[in-house]
């Protein structure tokens, strides 16, 4: 018995050893390919990064190389003269200023709220959805079609006239779907416990939102705000029919008054017809300027992020 025992146990064990390997095999197989996939992908990832900061650089390189002669200390603080071909920009710096700033108020409390309703009241089922959905449309829409709007409603309808209030009105409904979509994100990043516990020690269901999610949702919300400004502050076709004019010496002293635009400006000058090779330098130089106060008002909202960040 013992002979034969041990006589059919040598079998299994050689059967169990072929097959720990085999099984040890494939287990490095698959690792590495895993390895490589994964480093393969990361290539890929650095190749993508690396292809947009080109493209960054060969853009602002572009604009530095034709437009840095125009930038000088009139060019930024005088009005255009002699027919946009001399002189400066300061009516269109400060327009875009108040355009952007203005399309910030409006869109930035609004999305808010639509998103908080959405998050925090809405009950799930197919007219939220399609509320989402129409928010996602609204995102893809052109923004000449968002110009037209604005005209239509505020300009002719509301009899607000070409102003700088119409102008952030459109510009505060393009840029809404933007920030709600990047409020509802933040809002549901905030962990659940967050709620239950300040439920749990007697808050309403408004303090908890307005003591606890929003601070902690708040950060990531001006994530949202910040690319929406940068929307609002290049966009022409939107404010051309709505708040841009071609020419005004004077700067606004109140949300009725007309204003001059970087992205309208550089539009009149890239289409100046028998002018254009005249103004090709001021061209250039008003792109790098809108492009510079893009990213001065960006940084200052990535700045105020940071702290709250901190502060959290």
């Amino acid at each position: 018995m013992k002979s034969i025992v041990g006589k059919d146990s040598f079998p299994t064990n050689a059967k169990d050893k072929k097959l720990s390997q085999l099984t040890i095999s494939l287990a490095q197989q698959t690792s590495g390919r895993r390895k490589y996939s994964q480093a393969a992908m990361f290539y890929l990832f650095r190749i993508a990064a690396v292809i947009n900061a080109l493209a960054l650089m060969i853009i602002l390189f572009f604009l530095i190389k034709n437009g840095w002669r125009a930038i000088n200390w009139t060019f930024l603080t005088q009005a255009p003269i002699d027919s946009m071909t001399k002189g400066g920009i300061l009516p269109c710096i400060v327009g875009t200023i108040y355009l952007s700033i203005g399309a910030m108020a409006v869109a930035f409390p609004l999305g808010t709220a639509s998103a908080i309703y959405l998050n925090e009241y809405a009950k799930q089922g197919p007219v939220l959805r399609v509320i989402r959905f129409g928010i996602n449309n609204l995102a893809g829409v052109p923004s000449v079609v968002f110009g037209l709007f604005g005209l239509a409603l505020f300009v002719t309808w509301m009899k607000m006239g070409v102003s700088i209030l119409s102008g952030s009105l459109t510009l505060g409904f393009l840029t809404l779907p933007v920030i709600i979509g990047t409020a509802e994100e933040a809002l549901r990043a905030v962990p659940d416990t967050y709620r239950e516990a300040s439920l749990g020690l007697g808050a309403s269901k408004w303090q908890t939102i307005y003591r606890v999610v929003l601070p902690a949702a708040l950060p990531s919300m001006l994530t949202g705000g910040i690319l929406a400004l940068s929307r609002a502050a290049g966009e022409t076709a939107a404010i051309m029919f709505t708040a841009a004019v071609f020419y005004t010496k004077k700067l606004p002293t109140s949300v009725f008054d007309q204003v001059m635009a970087l992205p309208y400006h550089i539009y009149v000058l890239a289409t100046a017809g028998t002018e254009i090779e005249q103004t090709r330098h001021l061209q250039y130089g008003t792109a790098l300027v809108l492009i510079f106060l893009v990213l001065g008002m960006n940084l200052v909202a990535i700045i105020y992020r940071s702290r709250l960040r901190k502060n959290r």
